[in-house]
């Protein structure tokens, strides 16, 4: 029996991670759940919207599903974590409870399948491929400071190693799955040092795999060819801030970000989660859409080998979608989250 930290978060959280949670029960998945709370109601009970406590309990059971948390925008907003791990005393200050949960579980890629499903409109068709960012460095991290008051810098930091073990882990998924072709975004046109070696790592990996196809694009044109021909692409090799940035645009190919799973993949642990919003103008109203969340736990049962339950709940979810009888308004239904979650229920 597998044991997952459940992360409801904020907003729609609680609802569409409910509903993945229902479905992975009714599957039949050897699979049990330990809710813990991280966002604005932990911060209101715990003084801090990430207790150490969830931490622990992630890396007690090694597996996390987690719906979407709110973050300010600007500001000096920081999470700060202080705790003793293995006899250490760690401490940690992160910008959001996203990046603090990648580093302090050193959750070093970050996995985004984009897909179309039957029924999810969208603007392409045949479009399957999968991203890899790397997770734990680069200008995401929000290595910056304030020079004088109308100057601020952040430093942009690419190693050999952070880039190589998320390159291997992207080829060695792409053999697996029998994907043919990894192609590597980059910006080492101007930014030479750090997105060259970037560039230049991958490729060296790449070198491992012979049987998997290897090129690359300059992140502007990449961008580009993905709103042209998205279906020439298969797998996606890209640093922190450009994987952040193509994610939500590839999301947006297939149906936009309330269609698009998320896997956060580390040596020891791993992190499911929903990379929309908490959109809290809709919480509560059951109108939200979990399907972002539900394929997260797909990718989660697949993660853990439960590979009949995974097949199941995607085979009856795409059903619901091809039928359009009980899908949610922005997929052009009338039903609500709870009246979708028990379709999908009645097709397993």
């Amino acid at each position: 029996m597998n044991k997952v930290t459940v992360v409801p978060g904020d907003g729609i959280g609680p609802e569409v991670v409910g509903s993945a949670c229902a479905i992975i029960k009714a599957s039949g998945a050897k699979v049990e759940f330990e809710e813990v709370l991280v966002g604005l109601r932990a911060e209101k009970e715990f003084g801090t919207a990430l207790p150490v406590s969830v931490l622990e309990s992630i890396e007690r059971n090694k597996l996390a599903l987690k719906g979407p948390t709110q973050t300010p925008f600007g500001g000096n907003y920081r999470i700060n974590i202080e705790r003793v791990k293995n006899g250490e005393e760690m401490r940690g200050d992160y910008p959001s409870i996203a990046i603090a949960l990648r580093k302090e579980l050193q959750l070093y890629v970050n996995v985004r399948p984009i897909k179309n499903y039957p029924g999810v409109a969208s603007r392409y068709e045949n479009v399957d491929l999968v991203i890899f960012r790397e997770n734990s460095e680069d200008l995401y991290v929000g290595n910056e400071r304030m020079i004088d008051d109308n100057t601020a810098e952040a430093i942009k930091i690419i190693t050999r190693g952070a880039t190589e073990r998320t390159a291997r882990y992207g080829f060695e998924y792409l053999k697996r799955t029998g994907r043919k072709k990894m192609t590597i975004g980059h910006k080492a046109n101007v930014m030479k040092l750090t997105d060259g070696l970037f560039l230049k790592t991958g490729q060296d990996v790449a070198g491992d795999f012979p049987d998997i196809a290897c090129d690359s694009r300059v992140i502007d044109a990449l961008c580009m060819e993905l709103v042209i021909k998205p279906e020439s692409f298969d797998g996606l090799l890209l640093a922190n801030l450009f994987g952040d940035i193509v994610s939500d645009l590839a999301a947006g190919l297939v149906g936009g970000l309330g269609v698009a799973p998320g896997a956060n993949i580390g040596k020891s642990c791993a992190m499911f989660e929903a990379v929309h919003g908490s959109a809290p103008d809709i919480a509560g109203k059951d109108i939200a859409n979990p399907m972002a969340v539900i394929l997260s736990g797909v990718l989660m049962l697949r993660h853990i080998g439960e590979i009949a339950a995974a097949d199941r709940i995607d085979a009856a979810l795409t059903q619901v979608l091809a039928e359009k009888k009980h899908v949610t308004r922005d997929l052009g239904g009338t039903a609500g989250t709870k009246a979708f979650t028990a379709a999908i229920i009645a097709k397993l």
